[in-house]
Parts: C-alpha cells; structure tokens; sequence
C-alpha cells in the first residue's frame, strides 16, 4: 500500500462535501461573511433553486485585492492568529473553509472594494483554480456570484432535491441568519421575484413579524432572564397555539444559530402539564454566555454547540421558560380536545322525576322524496339497507339486524358524538368522529388513486397568511392538494387563498384555516421512505382534521347515510390509526349495566 499526499483540488473537494451539501449551503455562508464583515444590508438572489445562480451582494468592508485572491485559499482567515484565539469567537466564520469549498465545486466571482480604494477588483475561481483577476468599478463591500454550483460533481447535482426543496432550505438559513441581525437589512429574490425585503427592525419581536408574519408573534410570552451563568431573552409560544410538528424552534447562542435537542427538552419540560403529549410549542432563545463557556469547532457547518456546563444550561432554560408561562398565567386556560372529552351531565339522581314530558313531535325531512314518481318515491322509514352493505366486506355486520329493513325511527344520535341503533343480539354503537374518519380517510385514498375528488366551494373565499415556507410546501404539492379536492390559489409569496376544500370538510374560516394548518403539517414531514406513505399520511391527516370539524348528524337520516358509508368501507372496524369505529352490546351486557 503506497501513502501520498492528496492535490489540492481534490481534497478541497473533500472539505466541501462536508460545508456544501447543497445550495442553501452557500447561501448560509455567504450571507453570515456579509454579516461578519459589517453589512448594514445583504441581497440574496438566486435562480432555480441556487442550481444556477447564487448572488450575495452586501455594504461591508469590502477586501483588497490580495484578500480577494487569498480568501479562497484554505484557511485563510482573519480571526485567528492563536490557539488562544479559539475561545474569543464571536463571529460567524473563522476557520476559512467555507471560500475554498464553494470555490471547489462552482464558478466563483467575486467583485469587492474597500472604502479607501478608489477602484475594485473582479476575481474569477473555478473547480479551485484561480481563472483571473482584473479591476472593475463597483460599490463597497462585496458581491459574490456563484453560478453552475457542483457542475464538476454530477453526483452530486444529481442527487438535489426538487426546486421547490431545495428552495426551502434557502428559506430556513436566510430566515435563521435574518433572526440574529434584526438592525440589518435583508432582501431574498428568486427568479427575479422578491420573496423577502426586510428593512432593520426597530426590535427582535419586527423582525420575526416581518419574517414569520403576525401570527407568529401576537400571542407570545417575553423571555428574559439573567444569571451569572448567562442571559436568556426570546419569545415563547403560549400553550395553547403548540401544533402536532415542530416549526418555528429557534435557539441561538451569542449571535449564532444552533440546534439542541438536549435544550430542546429543557423547553418541553417547561411545558409539562401545560400542552397535550405530541404537541411542540414554538419559540425563539437567545443565549448569551461568555464563550469561553462553550465550542462552537465541533461540526464543519458550526450548527452544534458544546456547553462547559450543559446540565446548568438546561435548568436554568427550563426554569426560566417555565417562569415566564406561570407569570403570564396560561396555564389555568387550557383546553385539551373538546372532541374526545366526556360530557358530564349536571343533574340530580331524581331530575327525570321533576322533567316535564315534551310531546313535541320531531319534523323529518325526506331528502330523497320525487314529487315527479308516481308514488313520490320510498318512504325513509321503508328505506332498506342496501344488502352489499352488510355482506360484500364484512358478513358478520349483516347479521347484527333481524331484518334488512331498519326503520329510521330506530335510529339514534346520541348528544352528537354515537349513533346508535338496534342490532340483533343488543345494541350497535357508532363513534361519529372516528366513523367519519374511516369513510373519509378512503374517500381520500380513492380520490388519489382515481386522480380526483369532488371538492365543495367555500361561499366566501378564505385568505390565509401562511408564511414563505408553508406556501412553498402548499406550491410543491399543489398537484396533489388538487385531486384531493383543495382548490387553493397563490396570493403573494405568503399568502393564499382557499376557494375549496375536500367534500364533507367545513367550509368555515375558522374550520379551513385549521385544515390547511394540518395539511402544511403533514407536508412537512418526511415521507420518502416508501412510495406512497406521503399520500397515505395526508389522507390520514385530512380525514382526522376533516372529521373533528365535521357536524354531528342532524337527522336519522343523515346518521344512517354515516352508517351505510361506514360499513361500506374495506376496514370498518377502525380508523387508519387504529382506534375502534363501532361496537355492538348485547342484550346480556345491556342486562349487567342494571345489576
């Protein structure tokens, strides 16, 4: 086995797999160098996703012309002249990989002036090789050009996700870079359209506003906390806005964003006993804490974060989450699923004694009576079941009832929630939401396997402000929102507009901006495993949102159209979650509950 030293380009590709994964990857950098150097304002512009062009243009110092060069050298740095100097960094970039790596992997331009210099110079890099320097006239700072990125890795190119992706992980580290610097400038475009243009903000609680939109800071609770250990400031959400999947958790530690899912537990501890198992509430923490306290050189991408002390970071985070809720007295106004609660009736042992009889006949109303037949059509309480119902999935269900004929008299809906009604061996009990769950969940299915569904048009379109990466999401997926029957329109780069939505799902305002909440949840996540496990977990999604905003039956009619849909499903028994739809006491049951 011969050793040799591997050429320079070929270990600069090397460094870059692990600082450059993908276009948002240059975005981070160059943006955090904007900000490193003095920036008062940073463009971001890219097209297709960055695959083609990645721009960053910015005010700040700027570099002379030997920097220019110099800084797409590996290690070249300013911020570190002594080991000593690893536990003072208060920047962004210190290590100087992040140059050589772009460099590696793409067309480089850079075009740079100082203050004092009265003309710039444009330097060209490619595949590591330094192409040319020249003068050229351009404003202070710098403005970097990267275009063709991994045009000599095809592997790699092949390997990026589609625009839309790749897009929204631009989105995320322009976002997570926009929320350290709120007293800078910040501008994104893609394909020449403005995504975002934030002027500096007067305050912390602007930036995330003109960012995440208002929703995300209207019901907030302050943060602030100081020890000798560190400060703490940010905003926390209250308990009751925490959704089903995480978004919108931002901790940052003296100017940097980082993840922490240890820190992360400390926030969920704080709200033990406040949020239902499952939920995450959002939040936005900022440490501040001497840094020879922590090391921030243990990844290439520099998102981890080592604490000197980490079990008295997580008590005095958790601590301090949990004063700032109990201050704001939250807590005592939770409400947990109104849908599954039990209703506990207030009445005496005796109120039935004491009730006066109402004789008040109920009024009926026979949808499916034909002023046009000679007979006017069947009458509902002659209605049969139709027999494939009870015998084409599930045999057994057929033999639940003396006859095939179940008058709708008999049929119950019992305070909204079950549907009752006789069977042959005791009483069968339908859970509505579940029910409703099940049939809707395989209309869905069916929908997207068949390649639509009937969608209802809401009466007064709905507009939703959904933030930049939800409605990216809603873009990506707008094919298969449409055949399950959404009718959404883009209005802006946040916003849109519901004209429709999944038959049998609530045209309320109230009702749809829950659902479309549910659908960018289900969207979010990660669904690439199997094929099709994405349409699976949105017809899931949408069945249980669909079904908890859905109306109780108002007659027995309408609740034995929910009996004869469920009972027409392939699995009747359960919701896709598991959960039992219907359930038959018998006679000797029903006897037992009187012992």
């Amino acid at each position: 086995m011969d050793l040799r030293i591997l050429p320079g380009n070929i270990a600069n590709l090397i460094a870059a797999g692990e600082v450059v994964q993908r276009p948002a990857s240059v975005v981070k950098e160059l943006m955090e160098n904007a900000v490193d150097a003095g920036a008062t304002r940073v463009t971001v512009a890219v097209k297709d996703a960055g695959r083609t062009l990645i721009q960053v243009i910015d005010d700040g110092c700027g570099l002379s012309p030997d920097d220019a060069v110099l800084c797409f050298e590996r290690h070249a740095t300013s911020k570190i002249a002594r080991a000593e100097d690893l536990g003072n960094i208060l920047t962004f970039g210190f290590r100087g990989e992040a140059l050589a790596s772009i460099a590696a992997v793409a067309q480089v331009t850079l075009k740079t002036r100082r203050e004092e210099d009265p003309v710039g110079c444009q330097v060209e890099f490619a595949a590591s090789q330094h192409m040319a320097t020249e003068e050229t006239a351009c404003p202070r700072g710098a403005n970097f050009a990267v275009r063709n990125l991994f045009y000599n890795v095809p592997a790699r190119r092949k390997f990026l996700k589609s625009d839309n992706v790749e897009f929204k992980h631009i989105v995320e580290e322009f976002t997570r870079v926009a929320l350290t610097r709120p007293e800078i400038g910040f501008t994104l475009i893609h394909n020449d359209r403005d995504i975002y243009v934030l002027r500096p903000a007067k305050s912390l609680k602007f930036r995330i506003q003109d960012l995440l939109g208002t929703a995300a800071v209207d019901k907030v609770v302050d943060l602030s906390v100081e020890t000798t250990v560190l400060n703490i400031t940010g905003f926390v959400c209250r308990p009751d806005l925490a959704r089903k999947t995480a978004g919108n958790q931002f901790f940052f530690v003296n100017g940097r964003f980082f993840r922490s899912p240890y820190l992360h537990k400390a926030v969920m501890n704080a709200y033990d006993g406040l949020i239902p198992d499952g939920m995450i509430p959002s939040y936005f923490i900022y440490l501040d804490i001497d840094p020879h306290a922590i090391d921030v050189n243990i990844h290439p991408t520099k998102t981890e974060i080592k604490f000197e002390d980490e079990g008295v970071v997580f008590q005095i985070l958790s601590a301090a989450v949990k004063e700032a809720l109990g201050r704001n007295s939250f807590g005592s106004r939770i409400e947990f699923d109104p849908a599954d609660a039990p209703q506990m009736p207030v009445m005496g042992p005796r109120f039935d004694q004491y009730r006066p009889v109402d004789y008040t006949p109920e009024i009926g109303l026979d949808s499916d009576y034909n002023p046009f037949s000679p007979d006017g059509g069947t009458a509902p309480e002659e209605r049969d079941y139709p027999t494939g119902v009870f015998t084409e999935k599930r045999e057994d269900y057929g033999k639940l009832f003396e006859s095939q004929t179940v008058p709708l008299t008999s049929i119950l809906t019992l305070q909204g929630r079950f549907i009752a009604a006789p069977a042959r061996d005791g009483l069968m009990l339908v859970h509505i939401r579940r029910a409703r769950e099940r049939v809707l969940y395989e209309r869905f299915l069916k929908a997207i396997s068949a390649g639509g569904h009937v969608s209802q048009t809401a009466l007064i379109p709905v507009r939703l402000t959904v933030g930049v990466q939800d409605r990216l999401l809603l873009d990506e997926h707008a094919a298969l929102l449409e055949q399950l029957g959404f009718d959404i329109t883009p209005f802006g780069n946040d916003t849109v507009v519901v004209n429709g939505v999944p038959d049998g799902c609530s045209c309320d305002e109230q009702q749809v901006e829950t659902l479309i909440r549910e659908v960018t949840a289900a969207l979010a996540e990660d669904h690439t495993a199997l094929p099709g496990m994405l349409e699976s977990a949105l017809a899931e999604q949408f069945a249980r949102a669909a079904s908890a905003s859905g109306k109780a039956p108002s007659s027995p009619l309408e609740a034995q159209r929910l009996v004869d849909a469920l009972l027409s499903c392939d699995s009747a028994e359960y919701t896709p979650r598991g959960h039992k739809t219907i359930t038959v006491l018998s006679w000797d049951d029903l006897d037992k509950l009187f012992v």
